[in-house]
């Protein structure tokens, strides 16, 4: 059988003819690169009702923890607001974090992507750059102007990691959408590859390579890169032949 895989969906409004509608919404690319990987998108929206979540664990083989326009609150990695934070999403982040906290005592695989890979590395006890050009001299801009199915910079991959040995090369060139990054690394995580100004660009977990992260959005290149990353993970979530 097809492995479910829990997408999480981000949360936001509408206006309807001067009405404002709270909506939830994603996008596609993150759909079809699960389905192409052969798993079953199953888009869960962000609740506090502990029960529902609850519910959804049994439901998961794979997890993916999405991006979005926001930030997670510092008070979270123990910090005070001291640079530019966009405005959290406390809900949202709370049901992802017991999302992750489920996948992992369950050995569930579980991809972060962009800030998906910033809360992976939170819940584990790591913290986090709050602004990359305001504390990382001479670093490059992480916020491309251009459209992000396009590359932006490269990042160079540790020699022998799980990257390297899924692609089949030492060098990626890839999309960038965030102002923030990993600054100490949550338990048990290593350095996957980095940008070439040194900012963490991808993370996995020691004995667990089915628990990883990119700060780029692979969905949106649409390639062999992102086949790989995204087969990797529902390969995993399948289990053992």
């Amino acid at each position: 059988m097809k492995p479910k895989i829990l997408i999480t969906l981000d949360t936001g409004e509408t206006d309807r003819r001067g009405v404002k509608f709270a909506n939830v919404n994603l996008k596609s690319a993150y759909v079809d690169a699960v389905a192409r990987a052969g798993g079953v998108p199953l888009l869960v929206a962000p609740t506090d009702d502990t029960d529902l979540i609850e519910a959804l664990v049994p439901l998961m083989d794979g997890l993916v923890v999405t991006g979005g326009a926001f930030d997670i609150d510092p008070a979270s990695y123990g910090a005070s607001v001291e640079h530019r934070i966009d405005a959290p999403k406390p809900m949202r982040t709370a049901f992802e974090r017991a999302l992750i906290e489920a996948a992992l005592a369950g050995g569930k695989p579980v991809l972060g992507v962009c800030g998906g890979m910033q809360l992976l590395n939170v819940v584990l006890g790591g913290t986090l750059i709050q602004d990359i050009g305001a504390q990382i001299e001479g670093a490059l801009e992480h916020e491309q102007p251009t459209s992000p199915a396009g590359a932006h910079h490269d990042v160079e991959l540790m020699l022998g990691g799980l990257l390297t040995r899924l692609t089949g090369r030492g060098k990626l060139s890839v999309n960038s959408t965030h102002h923030q990054a990993l600054d100490a690394l949550g338990r048990g995580l290593y350095v996957e590859g980095r940008s070439p100004d040194g900012v963490i660009e991808a993370i996995a977990m020691v004995g667990r390579p089915e628990v990883f992260g990119v700060q780029w959005h692979p969905e949106l290149q649409d390639d062999a890169t992102s086949a790989a990353i995204y087969g990797h993970l529902v390969a995993a979530a399948m289990g053992p032949p």
